[in-house]
């Protein structure tokens, strides 16, 4: 039971770094992460703030993963809708935190953007090493690439892709120009599976998380491919949580 403790705070500590790393990338002011790109661009426009934009992605994220799964959609994984909260209220504690810094030069930018991605790819670590739960947007590439049969990282792909062209077409509706995305969506969708591979290769830490799995847990306390698919992500993509 212990272990089992240990396993959910270190999940819920990987996530709240996450929302920190999305936090730093986004000042940067070169771009957000895909995974983030929508709500940011809409949070562009509305009153609502990243975070909260976040938050109703992600409930849709698992809304569509109940409707994917149906009957095969594990109970505990409803806990995607704590994780949810948490790393989006972190996401706007993070910027609140951070509202001093405003870098005008190029190099700022992208010094704050590197960091941002290290940030991000530490948390991403620290999330999956324990193997507790997903979160809703590795989630429901997960649950797409069930119904479909395809690999995990082309799904994902394609998914990240598919939010960058919504970002995009909303920012010129609302800007009549690109706004929120730019070149630190590329960079962080490049360089932070990158780091995660470093962090999981490199750092003592991240295996004794995983010997936390040791364990006894309930078959659906998460998808037997939830750590490949979560690790496949980190590597394809750049952006948890």
């Amino acid at each position: 039971m212990r272990k089992l403790v240990y396993r959910y705070l270190w999940f819920t500590i990987g996530v709240i770094i996450n929302s920190f790393g999305v936090a730093i990338i986004t000042k940067a002011a070169l771009g957000t992460s895909p995974i983030s790109s929508v709500p940011y661009v809409l949070s562009l426009r509305f009153p609502w703030s990243l975070g909260q934009f976040t938050f109703v992605m992600n409930l849709l994220f698992i809304a569509a993963q109940v409707v994917l799964r149906g009957r095969k959609f594990p109970p505990i994984q409803l806990l995607q809708i704590v994780v949810n909260l948490v790393f989006s209220a972190f996401i706007d504690v993070g910027m609140k935190a951070l509202w001093w810094f405003e870098p005008s030069s190029l190099p700022v930018k992208l010094v704050a953007l590197v960091i941002g991605c290290a940030v991000l790819g530490f948390g991403i670590s620290v999330e999956v090493a324990p193997d507790a739960l997903l979160v809703p947007g590795e989630g429901v590439v997960g649950a797409i690439t069930d119904r479909t049969g395809k690999r995990f990282g082309s799904v994902k792909i394609l998914f990240d892709v598919t939010l960058v062209i919504i970002a995009l077409i909303l920012s010129f509706i609302f800007f009549r120009g690109i706004n929120g995305l730019g070149l630190g969506t590329i960079v962080s969708a490049l360089i932070v599976g990158r780091f995660v591979n470093l962090y999981n290769a490199r750092l003592p830490l991240i295996p004794r998380i995983r010997m936390l799995r040791a364990v006894a847990v309930p078959a659906d306390a998460a998808p037997a491919d939830a750590e490949p698919a979560q690790e496949e992500t980190a590597s394809s993509t750049a952006s948890e949580e």
